[in-house]
């Protein structure tokens, strides 16, 4: 009997990891001006707007064209699936220097401070290549919020 019960906890536990990691999916908002609505309609009012371009978002669920999403700050809500696209950014959640090369005895660039916004060119191991107003290189890719994928 409890082999049974084990292995039906074994099944729901990787139902419900399959589950959630494909709800918790990023996007990045594709337009400077992205409304923020109450429910999953364009009836909807308006919550609040979002006007930051590449912004990233986590999906946390979906009802027909609309994603119910939230953002660093745990603020919520649904987006038209025509105002997001596949994830491009992260925000560091620490101060971060960005260096020439993905390396730490490569040359430092700049300092990036906590809260700043980049744009992802590519990702490779724990580094990513990213881009900020006037700066092009490299961060590690640990305290970000955003997908690295």
């Amino acid at each position: 009997m409890t082999k049974k019960i084990a292995i039906w906890f074994l099944f729901l536990s990787i139902l419900f990891t399959q589950y959630s990691s494909a709800v918790e999916k990023f996007w990045s908002l594709k337009n400077n001006k992205v409304n923020v609505r109450y429910g999953p309609s364009l009836n909807s009012k308006i919550k609040y707007i979002y006007k930051k371009i590449n912004l990233p978002v986590k999906q946390i669920d979906k009802k027909e064209n609309f994603l119910r999403i939230m953002d660093l700050k745990n603020n919520s809500g649904w987006i038209h699936t025509s105002q997001l696209k596949k994830s491009n950014s992260i925000i560091v959640l620490e101060d971060k220097i960005l260096f020439k090369k993905p390396s730490d005895f490569s040359k430092p660039i700049a300092r990036l401070e906590k809260g700043r916004l980049l744009v992802i060119k590519k990702c490779a191991d724990s580094w990513c290549k990213i881009t900020t107003d006037n700066y092009s290189g490299w961060i590690k890719a640990k305290n970000v919020w955003g997908s690295t994928k």
